[in-house]
């Protein structure tokens, strides 16, 4: 096996006294001496300090930022050339089967694109991205020497402020390039929690200092993956390589929001991008089965990998769930999962096997928690 990496904050974590786990090549926090579920309770209720700089981080330049966004859009179905200055948007890259290759953001910053993409599939996305775009004249610049901390919850602008005032003024998918603790730091007030925050990417050198600047502050405590997994699950938010992967069509993971209509069947840029002979006409006919939210009856969690069946007793299975666990500020078990599409509504009851056992599991609206983004 590898030898794990190390993100700048590592020495921090091991001093914070959290436990730490093997993640996408990384040696991450997993959770800290609050424990998960007060992690989760915390971020929701006050604010939250994640290490994500496992995450990718690419710059793409060009003589003309117009072509730099056009020649993007041949790698992912969303509008880039109409993504104004100063704001981001998600993304997919998607391949020749219509599947997801990755998820990632996207952001104008005026003179250049700046791209988050996830941690297990930053290589491969570094790859498509020089190979698609450097033969039309865009430079593609992976950033090694920067960390990328999220700060997230409804505490988040206050403590965030407390560094620079300005940051209060930014809105949901805003960028700015923000001065704090002496250093030029990218700011978006984005996230992964369905909670109100910021994507805060600085450099290495100056990664501790922010993240000690933050923590002092009686609302912010550092947040490890176990929370940060369940917080997103109660947001509704897919997880790349387990509610979404390469089989997964943007229609099947109820991901049409994120294509707009100057990328679909008759408009003004439409298509173009790999798979659209097979995305496009799914946004009219729709998939066979599509992610749902999934709400299990009692308290047991239903996790990943449970079949989903229509009857308590006998048939083959209909569906699968794809991610799930309790659900700290729900109180009870969640769930996310594909269900055929004639079984997608709302109130629909199916069974889960769990144990060889078949318990009841509704079909329910995500997200699971209303979202509180700063529009």
């Amino acid at each position: 096996m590898d030898e794990l990496k190390r993100t700048p904050l590592h020495d921090l974590h091991l001093a914070l006294g959290a436990k730490m786990v093997p993640f996408a090549g990384y040696d991450m926090p997993v959770q800290y001496k609050l424990g998960v579920m007060k992690e989760h309770l915390h971020t929701r209720a006050a604010a939250g300090l994640f290490d994500v700089s496992h995450m990718g981080q690419v710059i793409l330049r060009g003589d003309d930022p117009k072509a730099v966004a056009l020649a993007l859009e041949t790698l992912v179905p969303v509008s880039v050339a109409g993504l104004a200055e100063g704001r981001q948007r998600y993304g997919l890259f998607t391949n020749e089967q219509g599947g997801i290759e990755d998820d990632l953001m996207i952001a104008n910053r005026g003179d250049h694109l700046f791209l988050v993409v996830n941690a297990a599939c930053k290589e491969a996305d570094v790859a498509r991205l020089r190979a698609g775009l450097e033969p039309k004249g865009v430079s593609v610049d992976y950033i090694e020497d920067r960390a990328l901390l999220a700060l997230q919850g409804p505490g988040a602008e206050a403590a965030l402020a407390a560094l620079n005032p300005a940051v209060a003024e930014m809105r949901f998918m805003d960028v700015a390039t923000v001065e704090l603790m002496g250093v030029e730091a990218w700011v978006s007030r984005s996230g992964y929690t369905g909670e109100d925050g910021y994507e805060i990417s600085v450099p290495e050198s100056a990664a501790v200092a922010l993240a000690e600047a933050l923590l002092v502050q009686d609302t912010v405590e550092p947040i490890g993956l176990g929370a940060r997994d369940s917080l997103r699950l109660e947001a509704g938010l897919c997880l790349y390589g387990h509610d979404i992967d390469t089989t997964t069509t943007p229609a099947a993971a109820n991901l049409l929001w994120a294509i707009q209509k100057v990328r679909r069947a008759d408009g003004d840029r439409a298509g173009g991008f790999p798979g659209a002979d097979i995305i496009l006409p799914e946004i009219a006919t729709g998939a066979p089965s599509v992610r749902v939210g999934l709400k299990p009856e009692g308290r047991a969690p239903m996790r990943e990998g449970i079949d989903l069946y229509e009857s308590e007793t006998g048939g083959e299975p209909v569906g699968r769930i794809t991610s799930g666990g309790f659900g700290p500020t729900v109180g009870g078990p969640v769930a996310m999962g594909y269900v055929p599409a004639e079984q997608a509504t709302p109130g629909t009851r199916l069974y889960g096997e769990v144990r060889g056992k078949r318990l009841p599991v509704e079909v329910v609206t995500l997200p699971h928690v209303k979202q509180s983004y700063k529009r």
